[in-house]
C-alpha cells in the first residue's frame, strides 16, 4: 500500500483564516501555517494535496501554498476544492472523494500545527506505519480525562511487540470520563489517561461511504462526525492507532497561534535569540511588578 495523496480541510467558518496566518519556522523563514502542513505531508512523501477551503478562498489559499517550502523538501502538487455550504467538517472531508478515489489517504487538520520530539515527522511515521500494516492508522496521544470533552477517543489493545501501536476496538466522539472509562480501555496506560486523536490520520478511500451516509441521515450535517464514520471501522478493516511522539498545536485556541510561533523559534535556529528575548520580557514584567 502506497499513500500518494493527502487532504486538508480548512473550510470552516472559524478555521479558514487561520492556516493563512504567517509564522517564522525553525529554519528562520517567514511562511504560512498552510505552507508548514504541506512540508508535513511532503516529508511524509506525499505527491498530491487537496486543500478543502470556502469557495471565496481559494486564490488566498494558492498564494500561501506557494510559499518556499523547507530546505531539502519537494513541494506537492496542490489542488483547491470547494465546500459549496458551510456544512460542517465531515461533508468538508467529504468534498475530496473524487480527488481521493479509490486510494488510502493521509489526512490533516488545517488549524493544527505539528511539532516532532525526535528527527521523525508524525505524518513520516504515521504513513510509513500505514504502508507496513496495510492498514487505516490514527495518530493518537495519551490525553488526561479532563480534556477528554475536546476530542474523539480511541481504546484497545497494544498490538504485540509494538510499544506505541494499538489494535482499535472501539471510539467515542468527546466522551465523558465515565464513558471513557466504561468502552476505551487500554492496557497499561496511565490511570486517568486515555488515546485521543492527534488531528492526523491515514484513511481508507471505503470511508466516504459511511460519511455519506450519515450525512444524508442528519437533521443537521454540521453535527456530524468524523468519528461516526471511523465508528464502521472496526470489524470490517483494519485500523490502528500510533501514539506519536510529537506536540500539536491548535492554532484555535487562546493563544494558539502565539504558543505555535514560540515553540518553533525555541526548537530551531534561532533558539538562542528568541529565549534571549523571552527572558527580556519576563525580567521587565518582574521589574514592574517590584516597582509598584
Amino acid at each position: 500500500m502506497k499513500i500518494r495523496k493527502a487532504v486538508i480541510t480548512a473550510a470552516g467558518p472559524e478555521q479558514r483564516e487561520l492556516p493563512l496566518q504567517r509564522l517564522v519556522d525553525r529554519d528562520g523563514a517567514a511562511k504560512s501555517a498552510l505552507r508548514l502542513l504541506l512540508d508535513e505531508a511532503a516529508a511524509a512523501g506525499i505527491g498530491e494535496v487537496a486543500l478543502v477551503v470556502h469557495p471565496d478562498d481559494r486564490q488566498r489559499y494558492l498564494a500561501a501554498a506557494g510559499d518556499a517550502p523547507a530546505p531539502g523538501s519537494a513541494a506537492p502538487r496542490v489542488t483547491c476544492l470547494s465546500q459549496p455550504a458551510p456544512r460542517g467538517y465531515a461533508d468538508a472531508l467529504l468534498q475530496a472523494r473524487a480527488f481521493v478515489g479509490d486510494e488510502p489517504f493521509l489526512h490533516l487538520v488545517g488549524d493544527h500545527l505539528f511539532l516532532p520530539r525526535g528527527a521523525t515527522r508524525p505524518a513520516a511515521e504515521l504513513v510509513a506505519v500505514a504502508e507496513r500494516e496495510g492498514a487505516a492508522v490514527s495518530a493518537v496521544q495519551a490525553t488526561r480525562e479532563a480534556h477528554l470533552r475536546e476530542y474523539g477517543a480511541v481504546g484497545g489493545p497494544r498490538v504485540p511487540g509494538k510499544e506505541r501501536l494499538f489494535a482499535i476496538d472501539a471510539v467515542v466522539e468527546k466522551p465523558t470520563p465515565t464513558e471513557a472509562e466504561q468502552k476505551l480501555f487500554v492496557p497499561g496506560l496511565r490511570a486517568g489517561h486515555y488515546l485521543c486523536f492527534f488531528g492526523m490520520h491515514v484513511l481508507p478511500a471505503a470511508l466516504f461511504e459511511p460519511l455519506a451516509v450519515a450525512l444524508h441521515a442528519a437533521a443537521d450535517p454540521r453535527k456530524v462526525s468524523l468519528t461516526e464514520a471511523l465508528a464502521t471501522l472496526p470489524g470490517r478493516a483494519r485500523w490502528l492507532a500510533l501514539e506519536v511522539e510529537a506536540t500539536r498545536f491548535n492554532l484555535g485556541e487562546k493563544y494558539g497561534l502565539l504558543i505555535a510561533q514560540l515553540a518553533l523559534g525555541l526548537s530551531g535556529d534561532d533558539r538562542d535569540d528568541v529565549l534571549a528575548q523571552v527572558t527580556e520580557l519576563l525580567l521587565a514584567r518582574e521589574k514592574g511588578r517590584a516597582s509598584r
